[in-house]
């Protein structure tokens, strides 16, 4: 089992990453990438604050639960953090399975528990210098809440 986390302000290498997950010899590898959207015609950066130990911590438990629900091969989980511009990488989720099924269900399971539980607060800013924190969604709380029964969603 390959379990990778991190927690950096550098960007990150989605084929580097894909690449290693593949060389796991299994036949899938599924994956999401977040990318800074502007929420508002005049954004222009969203901001992540972290404590990168505490976040690192908490996705690593993620990844670990995922391992135990699913017949995972590796688990990849990379947050940035810091003012990034818009269209800049934020995340990368991936997971390596001999079965696509698998695969794809544990990497939306672990975005999901990763939106909503790694500590990371979003400060959204505007042409004009002005920012605002962004709340946490009510979607992305139920999305979190549908995995929390046993086995696959």
């Amino acid at each position: 089992m390959s379990i990778l986390i991190g927690v950096q302000q550098a960007d990150f290498s989605l084929s580097t990453e894909l690449e290693r997950l593949e060389a796991l010899g299994g036949g899938a590898v599924a994956s999401f990438t977040g990318i800074v959207r502007a929420d508002a015609s005049d954004t222009v950066a969203l901001e992540l604050e972290t404590y990168p130990a505490m976040a690192e911590q908490a996705l690593r438990a993620i990844a670990q639960t995922a391992t135990e629900r699913w017949p995972l091969l590796g688990v990849t989980m990379i947050h940035r953090y810091g003012r990034l511009p818009v269209g800049a990488r934020i995340v990368l989720v991936a997971t390596a399975s001999r079965h696509r099924g698998a695969a794809m269900e544990a990497c939306a399971f672990l975005i999901d528990w990763a939106k909503t539980a790694a500590p990371f607060w979003k400060k959204e800013w505007h042409g004009d210098g002005a920012a605002h924190w962004v709340e946490p969604r009510a979607a992305d709380d139920a999305a979190a809440a549908a995995w929390r029964a046993p086995g696959p969603k």
